[in-house]
């Protein structure tokens, strides 16, 4: 017989990662529910525990309206909850491969808590069927429970978009899904509990699975197509935002930009998806051709910017260049996947002294990362070439002269955001 879910007035979540997607989701249910918000980072749980959340997703006051929410880093809290959320990141290895460590040392972790009845929740960004292929084997061993029969387990993706204020948790529909239909209707009926915007139930996890990863594969060709683009109309001499523009007035035409494709989600996400299908004998062109161009954008920038200071008669070798924004995208300190980093390296290939500077990182979190340290103010009139990477709200206020007062007489302004007018910049892409 299969086991019982948990009772409706006896539900006590635990969210497993606090990060961009595991403290909303900890705080929404903590409005509502018994929650414990766990994360193996002691210093995060205690920074919150502060009431400081340093992504800057909630205020003090958000947090605080969480009455029922506690934090913890002790696993052995864990066992007193009967639903357990996982929201770990799954990011690619150095060779665009799958990494599932932490989502398998979570399942590990959930599993030594799991109880008869008790039901887990992946939130996770995975390929479809690795919710069951990989984690459920884990939390068998782990718990010695019986899949379906003495536990249960649900997918809900996350579509959190970090530093976006109006498309939050509340107000994006849900997808769900669960490992029976009396699973899938609890798991709907909880996330319904936080999600004003309502749920959209699916038959399977798979399919579940399957329609989170293609959200970002979408927008990772759609983004790979006018980066292409760029590279074009670069070389006939033409403005590529010009032509979005200008294509953009027909109804039907899509508004993707050219940029850097960075971040937890699309730069990540399209990996997952082509490597199940290669694993299952199908080898996909399109998404893989669009991950090469998008992954070679960063690249692409620096060379411009060398070859405009070249132009100009600019020595490379000892110049200074100032790269304005580190974090993948704009008013937000996330640093996961910033292609930005592409930027940087490849000037310091040519023996060029760049200095970062980004008003939302925090200088440990960069270092930390990638071995850079953010100049906290740049000098005035000291670099021979500005790019403004992240169009930080910061960054727009200065305007192309205040831009360029941060550089030489005669340095060169490369906008890759497109923030300023054309004639206001040297390039753009």
């Amino acid at each position: 017989m299969t086991a019982p879910l948990p009772a409706r007035d006896d539900i006590r979540i635990a969210v497993i990662g606090l990060g961009y997607v595991g403290l909303p989701l900890a705080v929404a249910f903590g409005r509502r529910h018994e929650t414990l918000g766990f994360d193996i980072d002691a210093v995060r749980v205690a920074g919150l525990q502060r009431g400081d959340d340093h992504t800057r997703e909630l205020s003090q006051a958000e947090l605080r309206a969480a009455t029922r929410l506690r934090y913890s880093a002790d696993a052995a809290d864990l066992d007193a909850c009967n639903v357990h959320i996982v929201t770990v990141p799954t990011p690619v290895d150095a060779y665009k491969r799958p990494d599932l460590s932490a989502l398998q040392a979570s399942s590990r972790a959930v599993g030594a808590a799991l109880r008869r009845g008790g039901v887990v929740i992946f939130e996770s960004t995975v390929y479809p069927g690795a919710t069951e292929e990989v984690c459920v084997p884990i939390l068998e061993a782990a718990s010695g429970l019986r899949y379906r029969e003495e536990f249960h387990v649900g997918y809900s993706p996350e579509r959190i978009n970090p530093g976006d204020k109006q498309h939050r948790l509340e107000n994006t529909l849900k997808v769900t899904a669960g490992s029976s239909d009396a699973a899938a209707e609890f798991v709907d009926a909880l996330y319904g509990d936080i999600v004003e915007a309502g749920t959209h139930r699916v038959s399977s996890i798979r399919v579940a699975e399957a329609a989170k990863v293609i959200e970002n594969t979408q927008r990772d060709v759609n983004i790979a197509l006018v980066n292409e683009l760029a590279l074009i109309f670069e070389r006939l001499g033409i403005d590529t935002h010009e032509v979005l523009e200008a294509a953009g007035t027909k109804w039907n035409f899509l508004p993707f930009r050219p940029g850097l494709v960075g971040g937890h989600c699309i730069g990540v996400d399209p990996y997952y998806l082509t490597h199940k299908a290669q694993e299952i004998g199908y080898h996909p062109e399109v998404i893989l051709a669009g991950r090469r161009i998008n992954d070679s954008m960063g690249l692409h920038v620096a060379q411009r910017v060398v070859k405009l200071m070249q132009q100009r008669g600019i020595q490379t070798a000892g110049a200074r260049v100032l790269v304005l924004g580190l974090a993948f995208k704009e008013n937000c300190p996330d640093l996961r996947n910033t292609r930005v980093i592409d930027v940087v390296r490849e000037l310091q290939s040519y023996s060029i002294e760049v200095d970062v500077h980004d008003p939302w990182v925090a200088p440990a979190y960069a270092q930390h990362e990638y071995g850079l340290t953010p100049v906290p103010l740049p000098q005035a009139g000291a670099y021979d070439a500005i790019v403004l990477a992240v169009a930080h709200t910061q960054f727009r206020a200065l305007g192309a002269a205040g831009l360029r007062a941060f550089g030489k007489p005669g340095a060169v302004l490369f906008d890759v955001k497109a923030v300023l007018p054309a004639d206001a910049v040297d390039a753009r892409l």
